[in-house]
């Protein structure tokens, strides 16, 4: 009697799953998956961000950094936080990123932070500094070693956020369309190169011209420059440098570890839940992690390409010239701590932890390349050998 009671209980609970799991799919298939995903993290608003750059759209390495970095925060946040990214020119010009970012005109934005050396003179720390530290070296500044608290405390006042955004590890000291035989070649001679590097440049007898990496290509072609620096074989020969210039320098003297950055407006940031903000920071180290190993990779491999396929002449700045360009270095950096508390502050910072860090490396990184060199057959850099 008992059975015959339950039976029927049964078959109604049965029934009410059956058309409960129908319900569910029929509103995964009307709604979509990123929907879906967004109901199931709790939040059914969809944010929209843009991300402005400094680079043209599309460009490898630098380029793809920001794309990164929005995918990695859409896939992350499940399609609740939607970043879209904007070239240079298409929301502001190159050099408007940081304004841009600061008035809200967009939430996001990645770049070179010494672009905005004119407006904050300490910036130029956070990109690179001439004979500085290398990329691993900063990251263990900015990190563990009090950098990055005190680029926060320098943006705070135009209401922005920055994140080390990537990093092209060392870098090339550029294309030139005259040989360097020593320090009289650079006088006079015009060459792109911004931020501290240019003033650098300035004092030991060059003339810097500031050009966003758009026009690079052009200006050189067209004679408005006699050099430039871009960043590597990587970035470079996408550009087609190797097709305007004739003698590639090393090494990069001006950014030995140039880092760059993820800057977010600080009130767009503060608006997000909690957790979205965890993956804006996340998904911020994850793209200055993947940058390098980017650049490492690919560097690598875009420099055979350069000595096999094309007439380049890859080179060492003779001392004289390095010897130049350190001493002007040293009187450029010591002026900007004299005129600038703020860079006074950073530099104590940068150079303490610069200094500790060089004698680490110098029983380790230099220990170990050197006894590498002496024990592997000796680089090339002529076409000959790469074949």
């Amino acid at each position: 009697m008992r059975e015959k009671q339950v039976l029927p209980v049964v078959v109604v609970g049965l029934t009410a799953a059956l058309v409960a799991v129908v319900a569910l799919w029929t509103l995964d298939r009307v709604v979509g998956p990123d929907t879906a995903t967004a109901s199931q993290s709790g939040a059914g608003e969809v944010i929209e961000w843009k991300l402005v750059t400094t680079w043209p759209k599309g460009l490898p390495g630098l380029g793809a950094a920001p794309e990164n970095f929005a995918r990695r925060v859409n896939e992350a946040s499940g399609g609740r936080l939607r970043i879209k990214v904007f070239g240079a020119g298409e929301i502001v010009p190159a050099f408007e990123v940081f304004d841009a970012v600061s008035r809200g005109v967009a939430e996001a934005g990645h770049g070179a932070s010494y672009y905005w050396k004119g407006k904050i003179p300490a910036s130029v720390f956070y990109t690179a500094v001439p004979f500085g530290m290398t990329a691993q070296e900063a990251n263990g500044w900015l990190h563990y070693g009090g950098g990055l608290e005190l680029w926060r405390e320098l943006y705070a006042p135009f209401g922005v956020v920055p994140f080390a955004g990537g990093s092209t590890g060392v870098q090339m000291a550029g294309w030139f369309n005259i040989p360097l035989n020593s320090r009289v070649d650079l006088e006079g001679l015009k060459m792109r190169i911004p931020g501290l590097a240019g003033e650098v440049f300035d004092a030991a007898g060059g003339s810097a011209v500031r050009i966003a990496g758009g026009e690079v290509y052009t200006s050189m072609q067209t004679g408005v420059i006699d050099a430039v620096e871009w960043v590597g074989p990587y970035n470079d020969r996408t550009l087609g440098l190797m097709e305007v210039g004739d003698y590639y320098y090393y090494p990069g003297w001006h950014e030995p570890g140039a880092m760059l950055e993820i800057i977010v407006n600080a009130e767009a940031l503060a608006a997000l839940p909690e957790d979205l903000q965890a993956i804006v920071r996340v998904a911020a180290r994850a793209t200055n992690t993947d940058m390098l190993d980017d650049f490492t990779a690919n560097n690598s491999e875009s420099l055979q390409i350069l000595l096999t396929e094309f007439d380049t002449e890859v080179l060492p700045l003779p001392d004289d010239v390095m010897d130049a360009l350190y001493e002007s270095s040293q009187v450029a950096i010591q002026a900007l701590i004299d005129e600038d508390p703020r860079a006074k502050k950073i530099a104590a910072s940068y150079f303490a932890f610069a200094e500790k860090v060089r004698t680490y490396h110098e029983i380790s990184e230099r220990a170990y390349l050197n006894g590498r060199a002496r024990l592997l057959p000796p680089v090339s850099l002529t076409a000959a050998s790469a074949e």
